[in-house]
């Protein structure tokens, strides 16, 4: 008996699509934005370790720097250093009232070589309640008119006096007599150059080219006190 199964070793096509057996792959945009997020959190946790470790490190040098000054500051003495300091500010003082205080003897000796022999002086006022506005008043007494003139033209150039006036002048029994009343240079009796002057006369420069000069100025300060013009080199 036949069978109606026939068996063949050639496989026959069907039409039908083959099956295919994997697992598809592919980067799409939410792998992306995980792979920003990692790397966006690993730079913020390395930049906050960074500045973490900064601080730390300013922390530490400024408790250093603390240190090596107060060590600096007790090697100094602050006993001493604010002992000094006082010292200073005394002696500041001290300059700044020397530049201002007055030598009423500058001030004699200036008359004594700006008055004339045959003038005398009987009487002295001095205001020195104002440095820059000092003014003397002097009562006199000449032989003539002609010396109080004369007189008149000393002082007025002297530089040491400033804006003389003669006034009262009368005859009297023992010649004329007069008033006189200046403002005076506050240079010419400042203490200090006083000094300075008194100082340079006494001991002159020896002949240099510098110390010429320095001689010079001497000589030319000391015109102020004496009223004399000061000698050409």
């Amino acid at each position: 008996m036949e069978s109606n199964i026939t068996s063949s070793f050639i496989p026959r096509d069907t039409g039908s699509a083959p099956v295919s057996y994997g697992v598809q792959t592919g980067s799409g945009p939410t792998d992306l934005l995980f792979l920003g997020s990692v790397i966006l959190l690993v730079t913020s946790a390395a930049m906050g370790i960074a500045v973490f470790l900064y601080a730390q490190f300013l922390s530490t040098s400024i408790t250093n720097k603390t240190t090596q000054l107060k060590r600096a500051q007790e090697a100094f003495e602050p006993a001493l250093v604010q002992e000094l300091t006082r010292l200073d500010t005394r002696m500041n003082a001290a300059h700044a009232i020397l530049l201002t205080h007055v030598a009423p003897s500058a001030l004699f000796n200036l008359l004594e070589q700006a008055t004339l022999q045959n003038v005398t002086f009987k009487s002295f006022s001095f205001d020195a309640a104002d440095v820059s506005g000092m003014v003397f008043t002097m009562k006199g007494l000449a032989r003539s008119v002609n010396s109080v003139a004369l007189q008149a033209d000393i002082f007025g150039k002297n530089s040491a006096v400033e804006n003389p006036v003669f006034s009262n002048i009368n005859r009297v029994e023992e010649g004329v007599s007069f008033d006189v009343t200046a403002h005076i240079n506050p240079a010419a009796v400042n203490y200090q150059l006083y000094i300075q002057t008194l100082n340079a006369q006494a001991n002159p420069a020896p002949a240099s080219t510098q110390q010429d000069a320095q001689a010079a100025q001497a000589a030319q300060d000391a015109s102020v006190f004496t009223g004399a013009p000061a000698k050409q080199q």
